[in-house]
């Protein structure tokens, strides 16, 4: 019988076909073959796993069986990540933590260099929210932790600080306070307290920025009117750029949308501001690569502009 992922694989691909033919066609292997394999599969666990009516899509037993195979797969995986260092003792094999939407700047800036200068080195990513980071950084399953606002950092952990991110309120081309033929508008364009009153799309709770954007609001006694929340400060600034309502969202996710019809009002940095950090359990000793890698993270321009 074939291994979990290989049937993860096989039934992936029979859903988004709903046909065996074009499924077995799209994984290079006979129709019979695919066929009688996903026969015998049912047969031996005693159950149907797709209903076959199209679009093909899982019988309820066939979900559970679905789930105990990405379980096994991710189990499988995890193992693997854990064994590898015991495999080749001379490489060395750095955890990160970071949050999804940082790391997606942070990252390239700094591991592609660092790791064609240290070929023993194995880096492994776990893209979660900050409190989780922290969590897994004091209970030593993560090396390090890359984040912002280290003010906010609970107890036990160091943090090495260098760069900063600039912020901005977004303002969609449909809104009444767009500017057409304007990028980037004066600080002075608008009365911040004006803006602030308008719908808005946050970043919920759990994010970094979202403790300072609250603080703003407080500053100027506002009640925000908060239309919907996200975990990913990619999703509201998308969805503030499609015209959903207003956004506080950072320059290295901006950078990308400097074609989009779009108004940036800056946000003073006395008002928020975000510094970002790579950090260590207190006290714990840190091998040389990771020496090195908060010394390329220290070294490195981690202040995004957007022009």
């Amino acid at each position: 019988m074939h291994d979990p992922e290989t049937v993860l694989h096989y039934l992936d691909t029979l859903l988004e076909e709903s046909n065996f033919t074009k499924a077995a066609r799209a994984l290079y292997i006979s129709q019979p073959y695919l066929t009688q394999t996903i026969k015998r599969l049912e047969e031996k666990l005693g159950i149907k796993l797709i209903n076959r009516t199209v679009p093909f899509t899982l019988t309820e037993a066939g979900t559970i069986y679905y789930k105990y195979l990405e379980s096994s797969v991710a189990s499988k995986r995890k193992l693997h990540s854990q064994l590898i260092k015991y495999e080749n003792p001379k490489l060395e094999v750095i955890r990160i933590s970071v949050l999804e939407s940082l790391g997606c700047f942070l990252i390239p800036a700094i591991l592609p260099d660092f790791l064609k200068s240290h070929p023993n080195i194995k880096v492994q990513l776990s893209e979660v929210s900050p409190r989780t980071s922290e969590n897994l950084l004091l209970a030593e399953e993560v090396d390090c932790y890359l984040g912002q606002t280290p003010k906010a950092l609970s107890k036990g952990i160091k943090p090495y600080i260098n760069g900063n991110e600039k912020y901005y309120i977004v303002i969609p081309a449909n809104s009444k306070f767009y500017q057409a033929g304007k990028f980037i508008l004066e600080p002075d364009a608008f009365d911040l307290k004006t803006l602030l009153q308008q719908p808005f799309l946050l970043s919920n709770g759990s994010s970094a920025i979202r403790h300072q954007v609250d603080g703003l609001f407080q500053k100027y006694k506002i009640k925000p009117n908060i239309i919907l929340e996200s975990q990913n400060i990619l999703t509201t600034t998308g969805l503030a750029i499609n015209g959903m309502g207003l956004t506080i969202s950072s320059a290295s996710i901006l950078k990308r949308y400097k074609e989009t019809p779009l108004n940036l009002l800056p946000i003073s940095p006395d008002l928020l501001s975000i510094d970002y950090f790579i950090a260590v359990k207190q006290g714990r000793t840190l091998t040389p690569g990771i020496q090195d890698l908060i010394t390329a993270f220290m070294t490195s321009n981690l202040s995004p502009e957007i022009q």
